[in-house]
């Protein structure tokens, strides 16, 4: 893969911020594990259709779209990627609410609980 081809795709996918690729660090480090990436997928679900997963995974499935945010490896499989362009993954921790948020701008909806999105 070129460098121009891996800009491309960084712009196009899923963007972890600083905050969140620290936490994901530290719940790395916690875990005791190195091998494992942060997986986010779209499944269906929830109020409005679609619902986001994040979780821990170590395996590598075929048409992966793998990225790398300062040593975080964050996994997208083929199927959920078209949903997850330019989507911005943060964690907040704030008195009111503590946890990863998704800003993702193919969302056309969401329910009230915010777990889900069509």
């Amino acid at each position: 893969m070129s460098v121009s081809d891996e800009t491309t795709t960084v712009s196009d996918g899923i963007i972890l911020s600083d905050a969140a690729a620290a936490k994901v660090k530290a719940l790395l480090e916690q875990e005791g594990r190195e091998d494992l990436a942060l997986r986010v997928a779209v499944q269906p679900g929830g109020c409005s259709g679609l619902r986001y997963q994040l979780f821990f995974d170590e395996r590598s499935l075929d048409g992966d779209v793998v990225k790398d945010f300062g040593g975080v490896k964050v996994v997208t499989d083929r199927m959920s990627a078209p949903y997850l362009g330019g989507a911005s993954i943060d964690f907040v921790d704030t008195i009111e609410k503590q946890g990863f948020t998704i800003d993702n701008p193919n969302a056309t909806g969401s329910c009230a609980c915010g777990d889900s999105f069509s």
